[in-house]
Formats: structure tokens, sequence, C-alpha cells
């Protein structure tokens, strides 16, 4: 027979709602009394049934992670920031892949309000709403993570990727470049905007190009490497070549710099490359990368508090957006 409440409240000589607001830390039980009672579930090796207290508070304690790619280090990362401030709350974190597909992400979700998550913390592949109609109406609350959906007003954790593409072309402007071009993906949020940093500070400076220069590939963030490689072997084509290109991502930077040293050229006399996402091996590459830091340890932290606060909110609240700081880390790739 597996142990029961009533068992540990029996052998410590207390009640059994004294032993369920041990579990539940609660704040009027004395350091002692707790002490007794979490010795004596080590000792029995009790596992709480967390179905019953699901029964009894309403509540999981899960929070759902849906993100286009869980091989991208990126989102690896933020996983981990979100998984880490999510235990130290008693929360724990249910991970899934929409491998960028809009259907399955869909499906993801489904899956996540069939097992009756607490929260749902979305990195959406899309740019329409159709993701996420469904989550309200299950009285489920959710955040966007690094990426807005245009048309919905929603709880979001980013950066300001409009302020990324800034920082990555200026740095290539006032190094020299003069033929700066932009590599990005599918007509998601962190490609439009960051695109928009680009052009917009280009046009300040006098510098527009012809639209060749922005090559956009589609979906796929775990191929991203890849289409860095294929965008950068169509940039090396033109005339005149850019001498300098700003990257969605550090995995098409990575790419992009892998055809870039195939051709016989070099980083960054030839060509300079600027990535976003400082991943943490950005700086052991064959050529160390600059890349805007998104700090994306924090940015899952910050995510995970702000799930949690919006799951103990007594009442609706307005949406709230948390925009973590970016800066620009220069390194070799770069560096004239």
């Amino acid at each position: 027979m597996p142990t029961t409440l009533k068992d540990i409240a029996r052998d410590v000589g207390v009640s059994v709602v004294t032993v369920s607001k041990v579990l539940r830390n609660h704040s009027d039980i004395s350091a002692q009394t707790r002490k007794r009672v979490l010795q004596r579930m080590k000792e029995l090796n009790y596992h709480p049934n967390l179905a019953a207290r699901t029964l009894v508070t309403g509540r999981t304690n899960l929070i759902g992670l849906i993100v286009p790619d869980l091989v991208h280090p990126f989102f690896a990362e933020v996983a981990k920031g979100i998984s880490s401030r999510l235990r130290s709350l008693e929360y724990s974190l249910i991970i899934a892949s929409s491998e960028d597909d809009a259907n399955l992400e869909r499906s993801e979700i489904e899956q996540m309000l069939a097992r009756r998550v607490d929260a749902v913390i979305l990195a959406s592949t899309q740019s329409n709403p159709d993701s996420v109609r469904r989550i309200p109406d299950q009285k489920v609350p959710y955040l966007l993570l690094d990426r807005r959906i245009a048309g919905v007003s929603a709880n979001f954790v980013g950066i300001d990727d409009v302020m990324a593409g800034v920082l990555a072309t200026t740095h290539l402007l006032e190094i020299g470049c003069k033929t700066i071009a932009y590599i990005g993906g599918s007509d998601v949020s962190t490609t439009v905007d960051r695109q928009a940093g680009y052009s917009v500070t280009l046009a300040r400076h006098g510098a527009s190009l012809p639209p060749e220069y922005i090559v956009n590939y589609g979906r796929g963030d775990d191929s991203g490497d890849a289409a860095g490689y294929d965008g950068m072997k169509k940039l090396l084509a033109l005339n005149p070549r850019p001498d300098g290109v700003f990257c969605l991502n550090d995995p098409v930077a990575m790419g992009a710099m892998r055809a870039i040293l195939e051709a016989g050229l070099r980083i960054p006399a030839d060509v300079a490359i600027v990535g976003c996402g400082n991943l943490h091996y950005d700086d052991l590459l064959v050529v160390p990368l600059t890349s805007v830091d998104q700090d994306s340890y924090n940015l899952g932290v910050s995510a995970a508090k702000l799930a949690v606060s919006i799951i103990k909110r007594k009442s609706q609240a307005p949406p709230k957006s948390l925009i973590m700081p970016a800066k620009l880390v220069v390194r070799a790739s770069s560096r004239r």
C-alpha cells in the first residue's frame, strides 16, 4: 500500500491539514514541524498524489513550452532558464517542438491543453493568430516568447528586434562597410523586425540597396546554417558583392561564414559578419562571431516568472511585455 498523508500525520502526531500545508510550503507552519514532516516523508519515500492535488487545487503545476525547434541552441538556452526558475517555484515544464510547422503547432497546443497545463509559453512559428485562438477559450493563460503575432494582444517576453537590426547594421557601417546585405527567414516577427532595423539604418545613412541584397529563406530554424550558406552564395554572386552581412541568427551566420571561407575570401577583411543570439559557442568558432546578445537564459527566467505571475492573478489584467536589453558583442568576424 502506498504511503498516504494520514500515515505521515499519524507518525508525526499532527493533523492531515498540517501535512498538506507543509507540502504547499504554507507560511503558518513552524520550522520544527516542517522539518519533522519532511523527514518522515523522506523515510517513507512518500510521493504526493499529483492527480489528487489537481482535483483539490484545480492546478497541475505544469507549464507548457512550445518552440519551433529544440535543436536551435537559442531555444535550448531559453528552455534551460525557464526550467531552472520554474523548479524553484515548484512548477514543472513540459516541452514540445512545432518543427516550424503551423499545423503541428496547433496540435501541440491541443496536447498541452489536454494535459491541463496551468499556462502555455509559445514561440509561434506563424504570423497569424490561428494557433493562439484556442488557448483563451480554455481559460488557460499564455504568453508569447521571442516572437509576436500581429493583431494579438498578449503577454510577451523578448527583445526589441528592430533595435537588434539597428545595432548590427550601425556597427557594420561604423567599421567601413559600404554594401551591407541581410539574410533572414520566414515572415515571423523576429525576421520582419530585424530586417526593418537593418533597412531603416541603411536609409538613415543614405545607403539604400537593391532588393537582391536581402535574402529570406523559408521555414526551418534547425536548417539555419544551410540557409545561411545558400543565401551567402547568392550574395557573393552579386556585383558588387557585399562587404558586410547581418544575419537573422547565429546558425545562419555560421552558414554564411562557411560560404565566404569556401570562396577563398577573408572574414572580416573581405566580408564582415554579424549574427544575433550570442550563442555560447560563438567565441569558439574558427572566426569568433560578432553577435547581438539576447540574454537567452535570463529571457527564459523572465518568461517563467511572468507565466507564474499570470497564473496567480485573481483577476484579469492588461497584457504585460518584458523587453530584455539587447547589446552587441564584437568579436573577430567584424573587428577591422
